[in-house]
């Protein structure tokens, strides 16, 4: 089959899949019998002879608000050779930045300002420098504090393990900073991690970002060095993240996925998860249960 349909509970019973098998035959599509990925969970159904981005536009109007994700992508070539993944809100939940700030008293004000850079109102450089410019003589001890108050989000760790196990190289990108990717590459066991620099100066944070500040344009051109570091082709990449500084490198891959993001990047992005957890990307590009990693 050319296509293939992907939906993504939990919950996932057989009379949804009985829907949307029904909604791609009525569109004219020969379409195989559906696949278990995880039962009560996740499902492959193959289709052809019908148009993807009709298919997908009739079953997300079949589906509305039930929390249900789903993806529709040509079946070759599903499993994707390299992960790129934002760190802030996408593989950590909440905002590293903004936990380093509640350190300072300054979380509701910092996190206001991410907030619009994230939802792309805002220049993402000119954000970053004005949100460290509030956190000078902050110690440097207060970046050992925060990384330990970061939280993986679900499914992060089985994520990038499970794509590792099947021959892919993993990266961690990230416009904030240094310390908290070096410890969440760590905990999930990314290959390499990218991120900005914080100056520090006798012990205290200066106020100030090493330049250039690694954002939007950073992340897609890190895209492009890591495939050509590679040697793959961008239909082999997968790219998850949730803000305004991802959408460049959400395009470029073969399967880009806005996760759990503001509304510009949903809209912005080939594909988007909602409601599940980062395993999702995993059913996307067509692994079972029993082929993740713990």
């Amino acid at each position: 089959m050319d296509c293939t349909l992907t939906l993504i509970g939990p919950p996932l019973d057989s009379a949804a899949v009985e829907a949307a098998t029904k909604d791609l035959a009525a569109l004219g599509a020969r379409v195989a019998e559906p696949r278990w990925l995880a039962p009560g969970e996740a499902c492959d159904i193959g289709f052809e002879a019908a148009e993807p981005a009709t298919a997908e536009a009739a079953l997300r109007e079949r589906f509305g608000a039930a929390p249900i994700d789903l993806a529709v992508q040509p079946t070759a070539g599903r499993r994707k050779r390299l992960l790129l993944a934002d760190m802030d809100a996408t593989i950590v939940a909440g905002e590293s930045l903004d936990e380093l700030a509640e350190l300072a008293g300054l979380k509701p004000r910092i996190a206001a300002i991410t907030a619009r850079a994230m939802a792309g109102e805002l220049d993402f450089a000119e954000a970053l420098r004005s949100r460290v410019a509030l956190l000078e003589g902050l110690p440097e001890s207060a970046l050992e504090e925060t990384k330990e108050r970061l939280t993986l989000n679900p499914g992060a760790r089985c994520l990038v393990q499970t794509m590792k196990r099947h021959g892919a190289y993993t990266a961690l990108i990230s416009g904030g900073f240094g310390p908290f990717t070096a410890h969440v590459r760590a905990l999930c066991g990314f290959d390499e991690e990218r991120a900005n620099r914080l100056l520090v100066a006798e012990g205290r944070l200066t106020g100030r970002v090493a330049e250039p500040i690694l954002g939007r344009d950073a992340k897609r051109g890190a895209l492009d060095d890591l495939l050509a570091k590679q040697d793959l082709a961008a239909e082999q990449a997968c790219t998850v993240g949730d803000g305004a500084n991802d959408i460049a490198m959400l395009q470029a891959a073969g399967l880009g996925v806005a996760y759990h993001a503001k509304p510009a990047v949903r809209e912005a992005a080939g594909q988007r998860i909602d409601h599940g957890d980062l395993t999702a990307l995993l059913f996307m590009q067509g692994y079972s249960r029993d082929d993740f990693a713990s």
